[in-house]
């Protein structure tokens, strides 16, 4: 209904970083509730920065705790902003974008997506429920469910898929494995988990179970556009010599390499750089900043790399294995 700053002061921390903090006088209208069509009026704080606050201005739909106090009269305190229209938005969109691009397979790929939520949370409560389970052993099952779940839906049950969910998987596994040994040997160092120091088990086991999910993306992808860029080669010419259809598709595969590897890096690397200027900016050193923020999300990208770049030339002799295979062609 109304917004109004009553005070403002400007401060400067010991690494010279100034910043204004703003006090706010809001009068809103309950939407609903019992107390629906009342005016309420609360206080806000917050900074120019906006690091763990934010200014609300009128039109923001808010969350509220509503109290009474002794003589009656009701106030309340600001839980939060709503914001599950925007949200509701943005998915709508995407989901029609993806039914007017995809058709059928961007319907059975929102399917596969609620269905893969689905099955992490399920994961998830799995292992909590249990609690004497290893995480990452409930998430190599998880990952083979994701794999063969998201694959069938999308490209149907057809030979192709198989190679793709095959492939997918021993590219995802060997990447896993990998890292792991190279941690054993190198016992960790250089790793940095203090982010996860708030949970009650072994960071590295939970860092192992985001590695192997999190590589599964990227090599997925890989795998099937492969598989169906060499079983679509194969469909167009099937007199296509052996020699030709494997030239073919490393040149493929070649193509692919560079981009997706620089995708997984800039997607992992993205989410640290709000982090990396907030040290920065409170005078920590260069390498300490890097070294606190990009080990982990590094040891992420590299590991989906080398998925990547196995997952290519495994895709590619399997397709053609499977293609030639029984005698298909000579």
């Amino acid at each position: 209904m109304k917004t109004n700053v009553v005070e403002q002061h400007k401060s400067t921390d010991l690494n010279h970083n100034k910043d204004t903090v703003y006090s706010q006088e809001i009068v809103a209208k309950i939407m609903n509730g019992k107390y629906k069509g009342r005016l309420i009026h609360l206080e806000n704080t917050y900074s120019y920065s906006g690091a763990y606050d934010q200014k609300y201005t009128v039109g923001t739909d808010l969350f509220v705790s509503l109290e009474k106090n002794s003589q009656h009269a009701l106030s309340g305190t600001i839980e939060g902003v709503k914001r599950d229209k925007q949200v509701t938005a943005v998915a709508g969109l995407f989901i029609l974008i993806l039914l007017a691009i995809g058709k059928k397979q961007g319907f059975y790929s929102i399917i596969s997506l609620l269905i893969n939520i689905v099955l992490l949370i399920g994961a998830l409560n799995v292992y909590l429920a249990l609690g004497n389970v290893s995480l990452l052993a409930v998430c190599i099952v998880a990952v083979v469910l994701f794999t063969v779940i998201s694959l069938l839906l999308v490209s149907g049950n057809q030979e192709k898929t198989h190679v793709a969910i095959i492939s997918t998987l021993i590219g995802t596994f060997i990447s896993l494995l990998i890292a792991y040994i190279v941690m054993q040997l190198t016992d960790s160092n250089g790793l940095h988990y203090e982010g996860m120091e708030f949970v009650t088990i072994p960071p590295q086991k939970i860092f192992m179970s985001e590695v192997l999910i999190g590589s599964l993306g990227a090599v997925m992808d890989v795998a099937i556009t492969i598989t169906s860029s060499v079983y679509e080669l194969y469909e167009k010419n099937k007199e296509i010599a052996h020699k030709d259809l494997l030239k073919s598709g490393k040149e493929i595969g070649g193509d692919i390499m560079g981009a997706m590897t620089n995708i997984l890096f800039f997607s992992y690397i993205s989410g640290t750089i709000p982090m990396v200027l907030l040290y920065l900016k409170n005078g920590s050193p260069l390498g300490y900043t890097f070294s606190m923020n990009f080990s982990l999300e590094l040891i992420r990208a590299l590991t989906g790399s080398i998925g990547i770049v196995l997952t290519i030339p495994i895709t590619l002799y399997l397709s053609i294995l499977f293609i030639f295979r029984k005698g298909n062609r000579k």
